[in-house]
């Protein structure tokens, strides 16, 4: 009989190109330190991250190749099909393989509870390969930065393990004070 623990099922294995960075142990510290309710009645914890430079330097890097998507509808079918495709990949192949983070929700610091729990519901579903970030700017602030004037955007997905990769490692870039 298979023993599951509960640290097997919860633990997030990264990108590769994360893990095998100098700072990946920095990385992860400053993930658990900065982790916060997804929402006030949630257990989920999600890491909270100034909006740096160095993220939206990022985040522009993955819209301009295309590795962007916005809208909580959208971003769940993305995330649905992508699944339905992993799914019969491993049914074809016969083998279940290792799931590492390799998609980034990034979220404004305005959503109400009840986005929340939507966003909350993905994480759940596909956690093993999803990871939320919330982003001290709101959803205004966060949209004309990334998707330029007037743009509202309270939820984005970074599609591309090189991008979440980037976008990771960018949280520990100084942030300079405002």
């Amino acid at each position: 009989m298979k023993k599951k623990t509960a640290t097997a099922q919860t633990k997030l294995l990264f990108p590769k190109q994360v893990e095998a960075d100098a700072r990946f142990e920095q990385l992860q510290s400053f993930l658990r330190q900065n982790s916060e309710k997804l929402w006030p009645g949630s257990n989920v914890l999600v890491p909270a991250a100034a909006f740096s430079d160095s993220i939206k330097a990022a985040l522009v890097a993955a819209r301009n190749n295309d590795r962007l998507s916005r809208g909580l509808e959208s971003i769940e079918r993305i995330l649905e099909n992508e699944a339905n495709g992993l799914a019969l990949v491993d049914k074809k192949t016969g083998e279940k393989r290792v799931q590492r983070i390799s998609r980034l929700l990034i979220m404004s610091n305005d959503c109400v509870d009840r986005f929340n729990r939507k966003v909350e519901s993905l994480l759940r579903e596909h956690g093993q390969r999803v990871m939320a970030l919330r982003i001290a700017a709101g959803a205004q602030q966060l949209g004309e930065a990334i998707l330029g004037p007037e743009k509202a955007v309270k939820l984005l997905l970074v599609e591309h393990k090189e991008d979440v990769a980037a976008v990771l490692l960018a949280l520990l870039e100084p942030t300079p004070a405002t």
